[in-house]
């Protein structure tokens, strides 16, 4: 059973003038677990779109979208929610960290809205997260006071902190220099590796995209699965 799959998804939005702006056309995908998998598109091309689908942040005009096997029209207001909330950590290329908290804060916020024992433990999970990404010795460092290679790690820090099943990463080097991003990269692939979590990155930078074992490309709102550079063979 997959994880995530996506079947004829279109998305199309109605313009003021009355016309119909197609941004995703019928697309089908499948995301196993421990998949890791990116997609590459230029700007325009609908990735934004496609990340709030994955995402559970929106819903298709047409087709349909399966989290777990259960579709996503039964998944409505706090059900999604929830879903989204335990299941799918966000990476994003502007870190969005507060900037009035420490990286252990941060880190915990989203432990604050956890129903179990991750809300009695938040601190302990964040320090343990900061220490996986090797800021064990910034936690109290406030965002200022870290590079952008570090408030980037924080932001990974954060996405994980919960356990999430599937991540989705949007350009999640584009505001940092090449190594930097690079070890960036090689840190999110081994932790999610790790955790046995789904990695969809989402980027326009093909370099970070040969990282994955997948590949698609989007173009006007259409997925195509593109030939490994290794194998020559289709993904």
């Amino acid at each position: 059973m997959a994880l995530l799959r996506l079947d004829g998804v279109a998305r199309s939005v109605q313009l003021p003038d009355l016309t119909t702006l197609e941004i995703l056309r019928s697309i089908d995908l499948e995301v196993e677990v421990g998949d890791h998998l990116s997609i590459v598109g230029r700007s325009g091309s609908g990735k934004s779109t496609l990340l709030n689908l994955l995402g559970l942040l929106d819903a298709p005009t047409a087709g349909r979208l399966f989290f777990d096997d259960v579709p996503l029209e039964r998944l409505r207001g706090a059900a999604r929610d929830r879903r989204r909330g335990r299941d799918i950590g966000f990476i994003f290329q502007q870190f969005n960290l507060l900037p009035g908290r420490t990286a252990l804060e941060n880190v915990a916020t989203p432990l604050l809205y956890a129903h179990d024992r991750g809300f009695w433990r938040r601190e302990r999970l964040a320090a343990e997260m900061l220490e996986r990404v090797g800021l064990g010795d910034r936690l109290h460092s406030f965002p200022t006071q870290l590079s952008g290679g570090e408030q980037q790690r924080v932001a990974i820090a954060r996405a994980l902190v919960r356990g999430p099943r599937l991540i989705l990463a949007d350009e999640p080097t584009g505001a940092l220099d090449v190594e930097t991003g690079a070890r960036v990269m090689a840190l999110l692939d081994d932790i999610a590796e790790q955790s046995g979590a789904a990695l969809i990155t989402i980027t326009h930078d093909p370099n970070v995209a040969s990282l994955a074992r997948r590949h698609y490309r989007l173009d006007q709102g259409v997925l195509t699965a593109v030939a490994t550079a290794s194998t020559g063979v289709t993904a």
